[in-house]
């Protein structure tokens, strides 16, 4: 997957919603970080990985794809946060199998992340994401394009005042 590729679209997308909503000298992490956990909730929701009580089958996986994008971007723009400007994934060898459980590591990553904002614990949230992915039925050009589209809709979204 290209990154770079991903991690530069973000920082044009961040610099133009700071620039219309006047927040270039606000410190924006915690509001992103709490966006990013809410939205891992919401893909959390959507799969119903956890709802053990329910019978109801998962969202579309379309629906699932997208909810996933949202939090790439939340992601990727708190790596812009602490000034990642080149990022380079390398293969993980994780051996979860079960997706709930993926959940809680990307919830823990994510608190590690926040407690020492560190590339290192960036890398870290980032990889457990990917992987949630993967397990998620995901393939690295199914993000790529999803994201691509789904950045296209927030400069919509700005546009129109969203």
């Amino acid at each position: 997957m290209d990154i770079q590729k991903l991690l530069e679209m973000q920082r044009q997308l961040d610099n133009y919603i700071e620039k219309e909503h006047g927040l270039e000298e606000e410190n924006l992490f915690g509001k992103k970080m709490l966006a990013l956990l809410v939205e891992i909730g919401e893909l959390a929701n959507e799969t119903r990985c956890f709802k053990f009580w329910s019978k109801k089958p998962a969202s579309s996986k379309e629906v699932i794809l997208e909810e996933f994008v949202d939090g790439v971007h939340f992601i990727l723009s708190l790596g812009l946060e602490i000034g990642v400007k080149q990022l380079e994934l390398k293969e993980t060898n994780y051996t979860i199998e079960d997706v709930t459980e993926q959940f809680m590591e990307v919830y823990r990553a994510a608190n590690e992340f926040m407690t020492e904002r560190s590339v290192t614990h960036f890398t870290n949230l980032l990889r457990h994401y990917f992987y949630l992915g993967e397990l998620l039925g995901f393939s690295h050009d199914d993000v790529l394009k999803a994201y691509i589209q789904k950045n296209e809709v927030n400069y919509q979204r700005q546009k129109e005042g969203y």
